[in-house]
């Protein structure tokens, strides 16, 4: 399951770096909250919303480090990546680290939580 999950993990890095909301509604779920660097909370929809209005576009994310745990049908994932793009027409590069928690069912596996620090 471990495989599994990296492969969850690097399918929702490629949706952010495309902004393919299809891809981002499968891996999200429907109850899904994110903590930002800022200490924001966003819900599912604010996500994929910014990405369908271009509120966020990354152009470069690379993956630097990625680390796994499952237990059960839980899953958390520990990521840190470099980022290029812009944020409300702002541009930004960051170095971030993203843990998030995840749970598998028959679908597959789905992200419940995250949470975003800027790292340098």
């Amino acid at each position: 399951m471990d495989d599994d999950l990296r492969t969850a993990e690097r399918r929702l890095q490629a949706a952010q770096l495309a902004s393919d909301v299809t891809e981002l509604d499968a891996l999200l779920d429907d109850a899904a909250l994110f903590t930002g660097p800022d200490g924001t909370v966003l819900a599912k929809a604010d996500d994929l919303r910014a990405h369908r209005d271009g509120a966020q576009v990354l152009r470069r994310s690379e993956e630097l480090e990625l680390r796994t745990r499952v237990a059960g049908p839980t899953g958390v994932t520990w990521v840190l990546v470099a980022l290029e793009g812009e944020t409300a027409g702002e541009a930004f590069a960051a170095r971030v680290r993203y843990t998030r928690t995840w749970a598998h069912d028959g679908a597959g596996w789905r992200v419940l939580a995250a949470h975003a620090s800027v790292v340098g």
